[in-house]
This record gives structure tokens, C-alpha cells and sequence, in this order.
């Protein structure tokens, strides 16, 4: 399987400024039956809009009729044929704001997909972000089954020895029998991870690059909002299905066209034959102006008025709630930064114990039980601090769902 190319834009803080990851950064990650998906979605979204904009354009109608009859016992055909053209030209404004709705309603269509799109992208690179992780917990159980399994030795000694009651000893094989057991879930979990990866992308997981984010200034991530940009598109919808709503009650502008042809075979008059008159060809022309006097019509647009309006609501709500979307995050990110912090403070801590321990036991006062107990602390650390920055990255993909590119 191809390696996934690496990230080339991260979401960096400054303090005027911030970049933000371009769009195409994270593209790869779905399979191509889930491309092809969203690609289907985009093009039904594009036909849509053309049969909107074009909606106004009334159909030249093609209409053909025949007929047999026998009044008084005499057999007469009758055919008629018509192309009918019935099109309006003005409408106060309607055609405009027909036009200007089909593109509202297609960026609005396509947000709506880019917004699944990017939701889904976000789970791919979640549970990879979760397989990694998982790795890191299994390799840090592994390491603490050994200490348990260092202390349960050293327990053994000591109650053979006679040194120890067998409550330490039963408490030290439940505690290793507990570690091995949250190993298994560990491991189950991971597979179960894998498998829902595999459902959503062709990439191999194993070879498959982890984005890294970084913290991104307030303004852009609002200012970059996928969120609020659907929702600015569907106020532009609105607004203009208001305007087309008002329109379709004002004078409506016609031209109207035709073009008949009749025939009549075998008439009969009062029971006598009569010779068939010839064909008829005839063209018609003209216009007409029209409106509706609808009791409904105030009602009709009061509630397209309304939608308008609670449109405008739902922008602002959303802007309120990625704001506290974004502080939510930023509490989190503090919290895993002061257990970073704790891990980085706790592995000094070991590594001047294993230090002095190693001194201690080139000199007979400790054991190698004590060196590995210490060198699979250390490392326990490590591995502690390695999960918390996946934790942040975990966070920050919260934030990178809302985002599009700025270019």
C-alpha cells in the first residue's frame, strides 16, 4: 500500500497571524468507494442547481390528437396537431431571484457535503490517531505486567523466606492477572479499531502517517468555520427564496405563441356525405400579463420570512457554541500539558533513581529485580507522555472538523 505523504501544513499559532492546514492535506485517508460517494453527492448537487436555475423556462409543448366518430351513421376522422409556447419573460423580479437561488441552493449543497465529508475524514484520522495510541497502552501494560511480574518474584522470595504473609502474595498475582486481563481488552480494542478503519480507507494502517496539528488562534478558527459557512450559504438561500416567494404574487409578463393544424376526413351533415374540407394551418401570437389574488399569499410569505429570520438565529448560535467548542478544547489541552508536564517531571525522577540504583547494585546493595523494576518505570513514563500528546492531537482534530481551507 502507498505510504500516505506526509502533512505539509500544520495549524500554527501566532499572534497576528495563523496558517491553517490546507484542505487537501488530510485528502487520501477515505477509500475510493467513499470518494466516489461524495463525488456522486457533488454531481447531484450540480444537476440539481441547473434544473433550478433553469426552472423559469417554461417547455414548448408538442400536442397531437385523433379521433373517429360516427354521427349519423357516416364514419369522420379528426386529427388535430400544435406546438404550444407559453413563456414568461418578467416577473417582478422571479427569474432573477430564481437564478440567484439555484447557486445559493448548490454552494449550500455542497457545504452540506463537505461537511460530511470532512466528519467522516475526522473519524478515519481519529481511529488511526486511536490505533497508535493503542499501541502505546499495550507496549505500556506489557511493560507493567513485567514489574508486576518482577514484584510477584520478589513477594515469592520473601514469603518463602517466611518474610511476607500470603495476603501480599495472593494481592501481588491479582494485580498481575488484572494487568494481563486490561491487556486482552487492549488488544480486542484494537482490532476493533483496525476493523473500522479498514471499512473507511484503503490505506494500509500500519504504513499509514499520522497528521500532527498544532493550537490555532480564535479569530481564524471562527473565521474558517465550515460550520458557519453552511449555514451563511442557507441564509442566502432563504433570503432569496423569501424574494422569489413575494415575486411569485406580483404582475407576472408572458409571451405567448402557436402553431395548429386541423384535419377533418368524411364529414357528414344531417346524415348526407359533404366532401372533406381542406387542412387547416394556422399561427397565433401575443402576450399576457397575469398576478394571483391568493387569500394565502400573506400567510405564504410570512413564513418564508420566518424561516429567513431563524436562519439568522441559527448563525449566531452556532458561532456561540464553536466558541465554546474551541475554549473546551483549549481547557483539555491545558490539562493534558500538566500531565505531559507530570510524565516529564516523573521520568527525572526515575532516571536519578535508576542511576543510583545501578550504582547501588554494582556495588551489591541491590538487585536486578530493582534495575528492571526501574528501567520499565522509566520507559512507563515515556510511554505515559507519548499518550497524552495523542490525546492533544485527539483534541485538536475536534477542531480541525470545523476548518476549511482559508485559500
Amino acid at each position: 500500500m502507498k505510504v500516505l505523504f506526509a502533512l505539509s501544513a500544520l495549524l500554527i499559532l501566532c499572534s497576528s497571524t495563523s496558517s491553517i492546514a490546507q484542505a487537501d492535506g488530510f485528502e487520501g485517508y477515505l477509500s475510493t468507494l467513499k470518494e466516489q460517494e461524495f463525488a456522486y453527492d457533488y454531481d447531484k448537487a450540480a444537476a440539481q442547481s441547473s434544473i433550478l436555475r433553469d426552472s423559469w423556462i417554461q417547455p414548448i409543448m408538442l400536442r397531437y390528437s385523433y379521433k373517429k366518430s360516427n354521427p349519423y351513421d357516416a364514419v369522420q376522422t379528426v386529427q388535430n396537431a400544435a406546438i404550444v409556447l407559453d413563456q414568461p419573460i418578467f416577473q417582478s423580479g422571479g427569474i432573477y431571484f430564481a437564478i440567484k437561488y439555484a447557486e445559493a441552493s448548490r454552494i449550500y449543497s455542497n457545504y452540506s457535503v463537505d461537511v460530511a465529508k470532512r466528519k467522516l475524514i475526522k473519524d478515519v484520522v481519529a481511529l488511526l490517531m486511536q490505533i497508535r495510541k493503542s499501541d502505546l497502552l499495550i507496549e505500556k501494560h506489557h511493560l507493567q505486567i513485567a514489574n508486576a511480574t518482577i514484584n510477584l518474584e520478589q513477594k515469592k522470595e520473601l514469603y518463602m523466606n517466611g518474610q511476607l504473609d500470603s495476603g501480599f502474595l495472593d494481592n501481588a498475582v491479582i494485580d498481575r492477572n488484572s494487568l494481563t486481563q486490561a491487556l486482552y481488552d487492549l488488544e480486542t480494542s484494537k482490532e476493533q479499531l483496525i476493523s473500522s478503519f479498514k471499512s473507511l480507507s484503503d490505506l494500509d494502517y500500519t504504513q499509514a502517517k499520522v497528521p500532527h496539528l498544532e493550537w490555532v488562534d480564535e479569530d481564524d478558527f471562527v473565521a474558517h468555520s465550515i460550520d458557519l459557512k453552511k449555514i451563511r450559504s442557507e441564509n442566502e438561500k432563504n433570503r432569496y427564496f423569501k424574494n422569489m416567494t413575494i415575486a411569485k404574487y406580483l404582475p407576472k409578463f408572458s409571451i405567448t405563441a402557436g402553431y395548429n393544424w386541423d384535419s377533418l376526413e368524411n364529414p357528414s351533415f344531417a346524415g348526407s356525405a359533404i366532401p372533406s374540407p381542406p387542412d387547416t394551418h394556422y399561427y397565433n401570437y401575443g402576450f399576457k400579463v397575469t398576478m394571483p389574488l391568493n387569500i394565502n399569499a400573506k400567510k405564504d410569505i410570512e413564513s418564508v420570512r420566518i424561516d429567513y429570520l431563524k436562519s439568522l438565529v441559527v448563525l449566531e448560535d452556532t458561532q456561540r457554541a464553536l466558541v465554546a467548542l474551541y475554549h473546551r478544547v483549549a481547557q483539555n489541552l491545558q490539562n493534558y500539558d500538566k500531565k505531559i508536564a507530570l510524565a516529564k517531571e516523573n521520568k527525572r525522577l526515575y532516571e536519578k533513581l535508576l542511576a543510583d540504583t545501578r550504582t547501588l547494585f554494582k556495588a551489591g546493595y541491590k538487585t536486578q529485580y530493582d534495575v528492571d523494576l526501574l528501567e520499565n518505570s522509566l520507559k512507563i513514563q515515556e510511554l505515559d507522555g507519548a499518550v497524552f500528546e495523542m490525546e492533544k492531537q485527539l483534541e485538536l482534530l475536534n477542531l480541525y472538523e470545523k476548518m476549511v481551507n482559508a485559500l
